[in-house]
């Protein structure tokens, strides 16, 4: 299972949210230097959300995050405000992002997503992002009556093989993820799943790679010094 370091970025600036809500913010500096830090600590693939274009779709944070990419060597997966083709490739032709996360999207436009699948194929993920159950998209401001397992289905038959699944109740709360809807997502679909949103102990990570996750996303954990990067990719081993 791979670990996947969070930046998350707003005003060009690398924070931490709880459960997504802007008034809950943490500072925590340059994100171009947090993702050579990262990089440096052994990180093989970073998680990237713009939280400015998640919220009013405007890609404002591209100069910084261009710089990011030309940073580092490893790759690099983002999300936020990726709801057309031109913020597809956009993002991925011209800023060199590895692999574009689709959220509001796969709700809102489905043959957004038939058409990124066919031209980009895995460079291109699906965010399925829930509160109480249900899908929330546009930043995770909108709640929907969506199922999530639901969605993920409908993305498996469009031939989306990436996901990210987050229990926005858990991001940032340091409370452990949901581990049984990411299980039920991924024994009934068996797509690649990263499983984000809550990891508090490499015990979380332990648990999360048992449900047959791919992936974990580390945001707040490792940010607050609850366990090294190191600690994390060991007990995804």
């Amino acid at each position: 299972m791979k670990i996947y370091p969070a930046i998350d970025i707003r005003d060009g600036r690398c924070v931490r949210l709880m459960q997504g809500e802007l008034q809950r913010s943490t500072d925590f500096g340059d994100p171009i230097e947090m993702a050579k830090r990262w990089e440096a600590e052994g990180a093989h693939y970073l998680h990237i959300v713009d939280l400015d274009a998640a919220f009013s779709g405007e890609f404002v944070n591209k100069d910084v995050i261009a710089r990011l990419v030309q940073s580092i060597k490893i790759p690099v997966q983002m999300g936020g405000g990726v709801r057309t083709r031109e913020d597809i490739s956009v993002r991925l032709d011209d800023v060199g992002i590895s692999r574009v996360i689709l959220g509001t999207a796969a709700v809102e436009d489905p043959d957004l997503v038939k058409w990124a699948v066919s031209r980009y194929k895995d460079r291109i993920a699906v965010g399925i992002d829930a509160k109480n159950g249900k899908v929330a998209i546009k930043g995770w401001a909108d709640n929907t009556d969506i199922d999530p397992v639901e969605l993920a289905h409908k993305m498996h038959k469009m031939g989306v093989a990436n996901i990210i699944y987050t229990d926005i109740s858990k991001d940032g709360m340091m409370e452990g993820p949901n581990l049984d809807i990411t299980e039920h997502i991924v024994k009934e679909t068996w797509m690649n799943l990263i499983a984000s949103g809550g990891i508090s102990s490499v015990d979380d990570i332990k648990k999360v790679r048992a449900t047959g996750a791919c992936g974990c996303i580390v945001g707040r954990a490792i940010y607050d010094g609850a366990f090294t990067l190191q600690d994390a990719m060991k007990a995804a081993k």
